[in-house]
């Protein structure tokens, strides 16, 4: 058992949330987010183009790129989150060229070291799996691959091959944070990815409530929310701990108890 399997084997949806790593203090923003009841922590590695993200996540790249964080400071930050929670499992967010620039098997190594469970990769499709995904399996790191609305029948097995961990579907087709799909229409998707696959399925992009969270949470194993938790830093600064509490742990109410309130 992995840490994300343990997890995701819970007789309840997990909640997933999102920051930017570097963007304001990151240590006390992570751990606010684990003491509001985040299940699993998506770690953004910071990135000059980040194409599929909208502005909130966009202007938190900025910011941390512009207080100049490498991608050295990125694994020191996993590295510490993973000393002070040892069980919540902690997943990088990022596009290609960080991860593939010094070797694959280089950042699988440094990934094996600071303690991270898994790696999303935005903009590596299957087709250029080889330039990453071996190197992230060998080590037991978990490559979460993304399906979209326009993920058709044809194109999934590729998308699930190799894919491990848990499956992160987009529910809108565009950027994070300023759209939000219909739930029937996750919900088909999601019934529709399963139908070819046992891995567990976390819905993100356009997630804000916690009432939008617990809907999600009935027909899906994992809710993730990003561009909520985001704003609240890039507005409160050295206050956001508080407040990425708080609507942490309204979204993991919300979202632990979504099924036990609908029976």
């Amino acid at each position: 058992m992995t840490r994300l399997s343990t997890t995701f084997s819970a007789p309840r949806p997990a909640l997933v949330c999102f920051i930017t790593a570097g963007d304001g203090d990151t240590a006390a923003n992570l751990d606010a987010l684990v003491e509001g009841g985040a299940d699993v922590i998506e770690l953004g590695m910071p990135f000059t183009d980040p194409m599929a993200d909208g502005p909130a996540i966009q202007a938190a790249n900025l910011r941390s790129l512009g207080a100049g964080i490498k991608t050295a400071d990125v694994f020191a930050i996993a590295a510490a989150f993973r000393a002070r929670h040892p069980e919540t499992p902690l997943i990088l967010m990022g596009y290609a060229n960080p991860m593939v620039r010094r070797g694959p098997e280089w950042f699988a190594n440094e990934c094996t070291k600071a303690g991270v469970d898994g790696v999303i990769c935005v903009d590596l499709g299957p087709e250029e799996d080889p330039d990453l995904g071996p190197a992230l399996r060998a080590a037991g790191l978990s490559l979460i691959r993304l399906a979209t609305p326009t993920t058709d029948e044809a194109r999934l097995p590729a998308v699930l091959e190799g894919s491990s961990g848990f499956l992160y579907y987009v529910s809108v087709a565009g950027i994070t944070g300023l759209q939000r799909a219909a739930v029937a229409s996750i919900e088909e998707n999601v019934a529709r990815i399963k139908r070819y696959s046992d891995l567990p399925v976390a819905v993100g992009f356009g997630v804000r409530t916690p009432a939008q969270a617990a809907e999600i949470a009935l027909v899906a194993d994992g809710v993730v929310v990003g561009s909520a938790l985001v704003e609240l830093v890039a507005k409160h600064g050295v206050d956001a701990p508080a407040h990425l509490r708080a609507l942490t742990e309204g979204l993991a109410n919300a979202v632990h108890n979504a099924r036990k309130a609908a029976a």
